[in-house]
Order: C-alpha cells, then structure tokens, then sequence
C-alpha cells in the first residue's frame, strides 16, 4: 500500500497541468470529469457481456478496435469473451439485424458498443437502428449498447438510451480556431485520444476484476505518467529531425500487426490531413494501394517486441529502398529497433497474455507529430485552413 503523501502528490500532479501540450491537459480534464454513476451501468455491460461487437467510423473505430483487441487477443481473465466487427469474415450476417439471431444463439449476452464523438455516423447508426428494431420485433433481452459520445442529444445517442448506456466524454467543443495546433489539436484528437485511454482502462480494469472506481483511479494512474512520457519525446532530438523530415516533399507509410495497426491507422489519418494538404500522401504498410516507397520517404513502424518479422521484413525493403525508417517499440533492445533509422522505446513490463498500455502510449506519442508539423509549416507562412484541424 502507497504511503498517503504519495497518493496526495499525484492527485496534485493530475489537478495540475501534466504535459507542455495543451489539448493534452484538455483531455486529462474531460477525462476526469467522467461521472461515476454514468459510466457505472455500461463498465458492468461490458464486464458481463459474451460478445462484444464494435462500431464507430474513422479513427473513432480504431480507437475501439485497439482497447478491445487486448481482451480479443488476451489468454487468461476473459470468460470466454469474444470480440467482434462488422468486417469480420465471422460477422454472422451482411448487417446487424440478420446477425442478431444467430447472435443471440451463440451468446447469452451482446454487448453493441460504439465510440462516436459526434454521434452523427452513419455506420453506426444503422447498426443501432438495426438492432433496436430486432429488440422490439423479437422481444429479446439478450442485447444491450453501450455508446461513449460527446454529443449526448444526438440520434445515436437517443436510440442507444432506449436500449443501453451512454456515457458523456467532451471533445474539442466550440474552440475557436487557431494557429496554437498544440492547444487545440487536429481533427478530434481531443475526444479520440480520450477515448482510447478510458476503454484501455476499463479493459485492464476487467481483467483485474475491478470495480468502476479502479477505472478511474487508473485513468488518473496512467495520466500522472502519460505528460511526462509524451513531453520527454516531443522535446528529443529525434522528434526535431522527425518533424524536418517530414517537412520535406515524401510519402509517408506506417504500419503493424494486430494492435499495432490500428495505433497506425489513427496516426495516417492526421498526417494525411496535413501531408495531403502539401500534395504528399500517406499509406498503411501493406494496403491494397500502397506503392513502392521513393528514396528519402518515411515509414513509422509499431511494435511491442519489435520481433514481429512481417514488420521487420516492411523494414529491411524499405531501407533497401533508401527509406527512412522510425521503429516505435516495448523494448530498449530489438532486431527492428537496431534496424531503424530512428527508434522511440516506451518501455512496458507485462505478462504475457495480459493487457497492454504500449499501443495506446504509442497513440499519445505519435499524436503531437502531424501537430508539430503544421506549426512548423505556420512558421513558414503556409496557414491550414480550419476545416483541416476541425
């Protein structure tokens, strides 16, 4: 047990600001204005449920995908909990309400969770629409949804208060615009990243059998290190050269495996927004249109052993290519991390087969990147237009 003056430190630090970035601070705020009794009633859907089937749009998704892939890939602690997508080849229908009846006789309970910052998606909201209309024609009690949002009037919103939880995380807001990118963030960075810290720690909350004040003790226990972590690598010389190199006219790759990958997605989507805006492109390793990389381009690998060797392999043709290579990985010593160009450690000591907190780490560090970028290009007299960081 922590001695007291310990406890009250930190809790001064989480009170305080914990990073030079600003909408870094803005996301520990909204994340520390969570309700208890709002988040109670859909931590305890998620605890309990069979089958969790995911839904949401961009980089909403992914933020989802990535928290619960740790309980899809994890071998101990679940109950046989299992993680579903739309996507899936093992999706039991071509939409929601065909999949529902299988559903329902695979699975005592299903568990529709959706992240949403607008509340306005269109592909969840039609599997939201689908579901509540088998609710009421089957009379079924097998489902539930769960909805985080920081539009709590919204369609999706009202449909998944008929029929589950929905919990309220504040976003950007109405922020003005502004040339500060590290105030205010781009796109909906404030929301997503949010997101995906409180789903990371209701899934290792889950697996330590938790109650929900444990996930939010440890959302404010990841805060208190997260500042640091991201402000000791914004201010290194590798983000310096990082930021210079993307500066220039190159295409931009990322890419991973399993979790990994969708920590990349994430990633791309901002960079494209900034980079596109210059005429360059952004590409996931591997896609279905990625082109052989040009001397001079970039390419950010994520992996927790950095002994994944399809990654690694990505690595080797890329630098064989004259690429430059940034390799963000677990561990301090790795074939791919002795292999890049450039290389971030975020160290994380866990058991096998346990969740965790790397990917959503690498989400936070790489987050400040297309930021830096497009003050950077502010410096040079090139301003954004707002619909780009809005």
């Amino acid at each position: 047990m922590r001695p007291p003056e310990d406890f009250l430190n930190e809790v001064r630090v989480i009170r305080s600001k914990i990073s030079h970035i600003g909408y870094v601070n803005r996301i520990k705020d909204n994340l520390l204005d969570i309700k208890r009794k709002k988040l109670l009633p859909l931590y305890e859907n998620l605890k309990s449920a069979n089958c969790v089937i995911c839904s949401g749009s961009g980089r909403s998704l992914y933020s989802l995908n990535a928290a619960m892939s740790q309980i899809a890939m994890s071998q101990i602690g679940w109950r046989n909990k299992v993680v579903l997508t739309p996507d899936d080849p093992g999706f039991p229908g071509k939409n929601m309400y065909d999949a529902a009846a299988e559903l329902e006789r695979r699975y005592k309970k299903t568990l529709l969770l959706i992240n949403s910052g607008s509340g306005f998606s269109d592909d969840p909201l039609v599997m939201t629409q689908d579901l509540a209309e088998y609710i009421e024609d089957k009379k079924s009690s097998s489902f539930s949804m769960g909805l985080i949002t920081s539009n709590v009037s919204s369609p999706l919103a009202r449909i998944v208060g008929e029929h589950g939880y929905v919990v309220e995380l504040k976003g950007r807001g109405r922020s003005k615009p502004s040339l500060e990118y590290s105030e205010v963030g781009i796109m909906g960075d404030m929301f997503e990243l949010g997101s995906l810290l409180l789903l990371c720690m209701m899934t290792e909350a889950i697996f330590r059998n938790l109650r929900v004040d444990g996930v939010l003790r440890l959302c404010e226990e990841e805060l208190s290190k997260l500042g640091q972590l991201i402000d000791s690598n914004v201010e290194s010389e590798t983000y310096a050269q990082l930021v210079d190199i993307l500066e220039r006219r190159i295409n931009v790759f990322l890419g991973g495996k399993g979790t990994a990958n969708e920590i990349a997605k994430m990633t791309a989507i901002r960079l494209f927004h900034i980079k596109g805006f210059l005429g360059d492109n952004v590409y996931i390793a591997r896609g279905v249109n990625t082109p052989h990389p040009r001397a001079g381009d970039l390419e950010i690998l994520v992996s927790f052993s950095g002994e994944t060797k399809p990654v690694i392999s990505w690595c080797n043709i890329f630098k064989e290519l004259n690429g430059i290579v940034l390799s963000i990985t677990g561990t301090k010593k790795s074939t791919l991390a002795e292999k890049s160009d450039f290389h971030i450690t975020l160290e994380e000591k866990v058991k096998l087969g346990q969740p965790r907190r790397f990917y959503m780490r690498a989400a936070y560090v790489l987050s400040p990147l297309p930021v830096k970028l497009a003050e950077r290009l502010s410096e040079r007299g090139l301003k954004l237009p707002e619909y780009i960081i809005n």
